[in-house]
């Protein structure tokens, strides 16, 4: 069944292609089911996550007026030996805070594979599946996975679950065609999947080289999203299709290779000077998104790695960190550094956004 919804103004469609969705349409031509901001989605989205919640809550944490940070922590000798709020500083606009609460958290992971299946991606299909199968079968009990697909679109690959099985079967529904809008993208997963369920541990595991080409939504604006949701994402980088140029600088280059000589006939400039600035380069999108939200890169050669490395992170080495902040500007992004004593690391989104 198609559910046509009213869109709001930010016009991102997020379709389903799941294999059921398939099976019920097999003898008919493929139809693949959009969703905006309908309200039937965002009930069944409520519905999920109360059900979901039954597997396990975050520590409650008396924080009224206070910041919750989730982190990851860990000791550099792989010591089981608990971690106290003893052996952490954290710094919100420079100024040292008192910790209130430091706690390991239980809560299930809610896991968003957000891979980039647009056309031009150094990456073949099967790669793709090859990467998005390892976590399937590193999840843990309680945990679930959301495999969404994008080029111009977002569409859902794979719905909320934690069947290996199923989850193999519709990675065969991936297909590389269209432009990469991941900014796009990673706003349709936070607004429609991960918003609903703030008492899970929400993870965006982006698989993708970082490319973005066309997206409405702003680099910054997705960041200070994730940050404020205190969503991290990891990265399961994929080779820069553009090398690390840009299409200007790959066309200049080769103009030079080549000896040619341009003339130019110049019209009237269109945009009256305006030039977007606001899109940075593939390497960086992932360098900022990974250490903007605490999380970590890995290669897509090595899925096995990057799959068992995040589950198990997420299930040992996640802590809730709690403070009541003092002097801090109202409405203002505020750094933030959370620091361990010696012989422990710790990872954190770096800065606060605004309520």
């Amino acid at each position: 069944m198609v559910i046509e919804a009213r869109v709001l103004s930010v016009k991102l469609m997020y379709q389903s292609r799941s294999a059921h969705a398939l099976e019920n349409r097999a003898a008919q031509k493929p139809c693949r089911a959009r969703l905006g901001y309908a309200a039937a989605f965002v009930l069944l989205l409520g519905l999920s996550a109360a059900l979901m919640g039954q597997a396990g809550r975050r520590p409650a944490t008396s924080n009224e007026g206070g910041v919750l940070v989730g982190i990851v922590a860990r000791r550099t000798d792989n010591s089981p030996a608990q971690i106290t709020a003893k052996q952490l500083s954290v710094y919100d606009n420079g100024v040292e805070q008192t910790i209130r609460n430091f706690t390991p958290d239980p809560s299930p992971a809610r896991i968003v594979l957000l891979v980039d299946n647009s056309l031009t991606i150094r990456a073949d299909v099967e790669k793709l599946e090859r990467a998005a199968r390892e976590f399937a079968y590193e999840i843990f009990e309680g945990d679930k996975l959301l495999i969404v697909g994008y080029d111009e679109e977002a569409e859902i690959v794979s719905d909320w679950t934690d069947d290996a099985r199923s989850i193999e079967s519709s990675l065969k529904l991936f297909r590389k065609k269209g432009q990469p809008h991941l900014f796009d993208a990673a706003s349709a997963v936070i607004e429609q999947a991960l918003r609903a369920m703030p008492a899970q541990k929400r993870v965006i595991v982006v698989i993708s080289d970082g490319l973005d080409r066309g997206s409405k939504t702003s680099f910054e604006r997705i960041l200070a999203e994730l940050q404020k949701q205190d969503i991290t994402v990891y990265a399961v980088q994929a080779q820069d299709r553009t090398r690390g140029a840009t299409s200007f600088e790959r066309i200049l280059a080769e103009l030079q290779k080549q000896d040619i000589t341009v003339y130019a006939v110049q019209a009237q400039d269109r945009t009256r000077g305006a030039i977007r600035r606001d899109v940075p380069k593939p390497r960086q999108v992932i360098d900022k998104l990974v250490e903007g939200t605490g999380g970590v890169i890995f290669s897509i050669d090595e899925p096995g790695i990057a799959a068992k490395s995040i589950c198990d992170e997420l299930k040992k080495n996640r802590y809730v960190l709690s403070y009541l902040p003092s002097s801090a500007p109202f409405g203002e992004a505020r750094s933030l550094l959370v620091l361990g004593d010696e012989g422990i690391t710790v990872r954190a989104k770096t800065a606060q956004q605004p309520n």
